[in-house]
C-alpha cells in the first residue's frame, strides 16, 4: 500500500528547522491546537532538538489517514511527544490536520473518521521507524554552548588536547552544555601545596548525542603557575593528573 509522502506539509525544508520553528508550523496547521494543555506547550519553550516520523497510514477508495509522531528533547532531559492526525475525510476532500498530546485521544479521534473499519492500516514496522529521541544523562543550559566549547579549547595548554574533528563537531553543533566537578579516584602521588581540580564539560548536540570534554586545572608546574588541560575522556584526564603530580614530586626529591 502506498503512502503519500508528496504531501506539501512534509517536504523537507531548504534548511533544517529549529525545534521552535517545527512546533510553530505544526500548531499553525492543526485545527485543534488551542485544545492542547498549556503545561505541555510550556515545556516546549526550551526544546533543544526534535524528531518526526510517520507512525501509521490508512488508504481506502480515495480517502486517506496518516498519523505522525513529533518528539522534542527539552533542556531538563525529558521528551515531549505530540501526535498529528492528517486526513481528507471532510466534505471538501482537502487535507485536515489535528494534533493531540495523548495517544488515547488520538485513537478516539481516528475512530471517528468515516473510513471502512475492515480496511487494514499500514503501520511502519519498528525496525524502520525513526528512533525516539534519547533522554540525555544530564540536564543542560542552552546558552552560548558553542562559544563555551571554543573558550575551553582555547585555554587548553596540553599538546594532546582533543583533535580538530571533535572540536569542529562541538563548535558546529553544540546546543547546550553543563559543567560539573568530578571527584573519585585521587592522585597517587602527593605534593605539598599541589592543587588539582577535574571538571566534566558535557555538551548536547543537535542530533541528541552527548559529548564530554574533561578539564584538568592544576598547579603542578615548575613555578606553581595555574595551568589548564583538556582531554577527550575521564581516564585520560586522570592519568594526566597522576603524571603531573609524579613528575613534580620527582623534581622536588
Amino acid at each position: 500500500m502506498s503512502v503519500p509522502y508528496e504531501t506539501a506539509a512534509y517536504e523537507p525544508p531548504e534548511s533544517p528547522e529549529s525545534p521552535e520553528e517545527h512546533l510553530e508550523r505544526l500548531l499553525g496547521r492543526a485545527l485543534n491546537s488551542f485544545e492542547l494543555p498549556d503545561d505541555t506547550i510550556g515545556r516546549l519553550d526550551c526544546a533543544l532538538a526534535h524528531d518526526s516520523s510517520l507512525h501509521s497510514a490508512h488508504h481506502s477508495a480515495g480517502r486517506h489517514r496518516e498519523t505522525y509522531r513529533h518528539t522534542w528533547l527539552t533542556a531538563d532531559g525529558s521528551a515531549v511527544t505530540l501526535w498529528e492526525l492528517v486526513h481528507n475525510t471532510g466534505r471538501d476532500g482537502l487535507p485536515q490536520h489535528e494534533v493531540y498530546a495523548d495517544q488515547e485521544e488520538l485513537r478516539a479521534a481516528t475512530a471517528r473518521l468515516p473510513l471502512p473499519v475492515d480496511a487494514p492500516d499500514f503501520e511502519l514496522p519498528s525496525a524502520v521507524q525513526l528512533s525516539p529521541v534519547p533522554e540525555p544523562r544530564h540536564s543542560y543550559v542552552p546558552e552560548g554552548s558553542a562559544d563555551h566549547a571554543r573558550r575551553l579549547l582555547r585555554r587548553a595548554e596540553n599538546g594532546d588536547r582533543p583533535d580538530e574533528g571533535l572540536a569542529a563537531l562541538l563548535l558546529r553543533g553544540a546546543l547546550a552544555h553543563r559543567i560539573t566537578q568530578a571527584f573519585g579516584r585521587p592522585c597517587r602521588a602527593g605534593h605539598a601545596g599541589l592543587a588539582f581540580s577535574l571538571y566534566e564539560h558535557a555538551f548536547l548536540l543537535r542530533d541528541g548525542q552527548e559529548v564530554s570534554l574533561w578539564e584538568v586545572e592544576h598547579t603542578a608546574t615548575p613555578n606553581g603557575r595555574h595551568m589548564c588541560e583538556v582531554y577527550p575522556t575521564e581516564d585520560a584526564a586522570r592519568d594526566a593528573m597522576e603524571r603531573r603530580a609524579a613528575n613534580l614530586s620527582r623534581r622536588a626529591d
